[in-house]
């Protein structure tokens, strides 16, 4: 499609149409109405199949926005679509990705459906935006769909956040005319600055978050320029008119000349633009608020709007933003007084968490350290359990820390923009618990990834409960359709190191999916056991 040409688009369509043009490389998604033709868009698009972009359905919107993560990580531009209710299953990523934040930009399609035409509640995504301290985006007509796309990634890209893109029913499934702009070549692969800007262990979670809590006021000033947030003068003050998104149209259809008597603020950008609702409140004697879904606008007008009322707490800096409270800080804000007492001296040293001794995960760290170390850095996606102290010194051998099951659907989405070999690290607990719908999207796209799974026999980190995969993971892989011959069951011993090695760059070159298995029990495991031997004698 030529700049500029016009073409007759749903809503769903335009969007599609602006991710191609935006310069994406994969879509990912889980299809559920009124979602499913964004992506079917750009599987049907020769202009996709043509670039090499990406997309495909995955197990569940939990590894679809998994895999869009990893894609952002290796630098590419990526989207994740789902329905509303979709976003619960991908809850758990999208509420860490504000944290770990975007490398490629990255943006989430949540599609709401009022009025429950094809789901079980009526949900409001900008909830979950909010809750999150994203961004937010929302059209009110198919060609702001298709131009907030561009936009959405600029901003994503920019401030190297997550975009919330929400839509609506209508907004969807009705068409309109889109003009279009010249499609953007795709981003070229990029590590990430920092490599562990994706860790979410607490140290640097804390940061993270300490810097999300910075940016959102640039977000809030973003809004206040935003093309997609309008404040238009009206000469009856009786009333200002507050519309988001797709309400805008039925708030001009009362209007046959499409002239509103009252001042209307329309909102299409989140955080809103409090100064242009500070005007309204001014210059009117009350505010209505037209809004589809749930009254996030009129709640956080409530707190705006206090006028009168001085509201004191976390926002004004009364209490701090983040961290826990505790009674000295209560105190501290009563106007008490401070009993914290002194800081603790800096000669005092931290003793950081650390893989025990005779650990089976410290072999199988060397050994795939050992195997990467002729290529660039930043390749190992990891998850959640005492693994994930492999991002410490001395190992520095994992990349990411997302969430549970994380590490095999973002290798994937490396490996879907060019970052190959690609390895996920997993542990046996992890795998049963989220690991196994990955390796099967990997397993149907054939992708190049090599996926260890750290077997020692117990969920470890949360006091070496039975693992539900014991005595059954090469049975799982072969079940999912990983090739048995890529399938390797290797002793993480010093003595078997050279072998163990050997296997890792095979399969590291293998062009699909193989799945190493490092088999050793947990050395506190095999202590418990042993005690539980000796007390039942």
């Amino acid at each position: 499609m030529n700049a500029m040409q016009k073409t007759l688009l749903l809503g769903d369509e335009a969007i599609a149409q602006g991710a191609l043009d935006a310069g994406i490389s994969g879509i990912y998604a889980y299809p559920g109405t009124p979602s499913t033709e964004i992506t079917e868009f750009v599987q049907n698009s020769k202009y996709a199949k043509e670039n090499h972009i990406h997309s495909s359905w995955s197990a569940n919107e939990k590894t679809a926005m998994e895999t869009a993560l990893g894609m952002s990580y290796a630098g590419k531009r990526a989207m994740v679509c789902m329905k509303h209710v979709g976003l619960n299953v991908a809850a758990d990523p999208f509420i860490n990705s504000a944290i770990t934040g975007a490398n490629g930009g990255l943006i989430v399609v949540s599609a709401d459906d009022p009025s429950m035409h094809s789901s079980q509640n009526e949900q409001d995504s900008r909830v979950y935006g909010k809750f999150a301290m994203v961004p937010i985006l929302e059209p009110s007509n198919q060609q702001e769909a298709y131009d907030m796309v561009h936009y959405g990634f600029d901003l994503s890209e920019k401030y190297h956040i997550p975009v919330l893109y929400r839509i609506t029913t209508r907004m969807a499934h009705s068409r309109s005319g889109v003009a279009l702009k010249t499609p953007r070549s795709q981003n070229e692969i990029r590590m990430p600055d920092d490599l562990r800007q994706f860790v979410l262990l607490p140290a640097i979670a804390k940061r993270r978050y300490k810097n999300l809590l910075k940016d959102h006021s640039a977000f809030m000033e973003e809004s206040a320029v935003s093309p997609f947030n309008h404040y238009m003068d009206g000469q009856d003050k009786s009333k200002g008119i507050i519309v988001c998104g797709l309400a805008y149209n039925y708030l001009l259809e009362n209007f046959p000349d499409r002239n509103v008597p009252h001042p209307v603020l329309k909102i299409g950008q989140y955080p809103i633009p409090r100064k242009m609702v500070e005007k309204m409140a001014d210059e009117c004697s009350e505010i209505l608020v037209v809004e589809e879904g749930y009254p996030v606008i009129e709640e956080l007008l409530k707190g705006y709007l206090g006028r009168g009322l001085k509201v004191r707490g976390r926002l004004d800096g009364t209490l701090p933003r983040d961290g826990e409270l505790n009674p000295n800080l209560v105190a501290v804000a009563l106007g008490l007084h401070d009993t914290m007492g002194l800081a603790v001296p800096g000669l005092m040293v931290g003793r950081p968490p650390s893989l025990c001794s005779g650990c089976p995960h410290i072999d199988s760290f060397y050994g795939l350290s050992e195997a990467l170390q002729d290529l660039t850095r930043g390749r190992v996606f990891s998850d959640i359990g005492c693994y994930t102290l492999g991002a410490l010194k001395p190992y520095e051998a994992i990349n990411s820390c997302v969430d549970m099951g994380a590490s095999i659907t973002m290798a994937k989405g490396a490996a879907d923009a060019g970052m190959v070999p690609a390895v996920a690290v997993i542990g046996d607990s992890t795998f049963t618990h989220s690991g196994m719908t990955g390796l099967l999207d990997a397993v149907n796209d054939k992708s190049p990834i090599t996926v260890l799974i750290l077997d020692n026999g117990t969920t470890a980190m949360t006091g070496g409960q039975d693992s539900p995969g014991t005595g059954k993971i090469e049975d799982i892989c072969k079940g999912l359709g990983v090739e048995e011959a890529h399938i390797h069951i290797i002793r993480p011993l010093k003595k078997f190191h050279a072998e163990n090695v050997r296997i890792l760059k095979e399969e590291l070159a293998y062009p699909g999916v193989s799945v190493i298995i490092p088999r050793r029990e947990c050395i506190v495991a095999i202590d418990k056991r042993m005690r539980e031997k000796f007390k039942n004698k």
